[in-house]
């Protein structure tokens, strides 16, 4: 099986995640600078089989696209140019950076850790690409 590629999209950095190759779990890469992300992820998906590629899909509290979603838009039609044959999917990354902070919180990391925003990041998408795992396998 290959593996599943998880983004959380910013407008400086992205955090990234990947599942193990029987997609079971995810943990998170780490961050990696938004203007090189596009080879980045060509970069991985050269020496690793990617099956798909999780964007968090940035979403208002009523279920409508945020702001961010004009940043995003550009780089998703760039990847699937580049890509073709990896599908991309959108999942609501509604609350992500709240939910990582708390992990955070709850697993012990000192306050100035904490602060570090690529670990954020990281963390996020790695809740995202579990969150995204979790409903997948419910629709089976």
């Amino acid at each position: 099986m290959a593996r599943i590629l998880g983004i959380d999209y910013g407008r400086k950095r992205c955090g990234i995640a990947v599942t193990d190759p029987l997609q079971i779990v995810a943990g998170g890469l780490g961050t990696v600078p938004t203007h090189t992300l596009l080879d980045w992820i060509k970069a991985y998906v050269a020496r690793e089989p990617v099956e798909r590629i999780v964007v968090g899909q940035p979403t208002q509290l009523n279920g409508a696209p945020s702001e961010s979603m004009r940043y995003i838009s550009p780089f998703l039609k760039q990847l699937s140019r580049a890509l073709p044959m990896v599908e991309v999917v959108l999942y609501d990354e509604r609350f992500t950076s709240t939910i990582a902070h708390r992990a955070m919180i709850d697993g012990g990391m000192k306050k100035s850790d904490r602060r570090d925003k690529s670990r954020v990041d990281t963390i996020a998408a790695a809740i995202i690409l579990n969150d995204y795992l979790n409903s997948t396998k419910n629709q089976l």
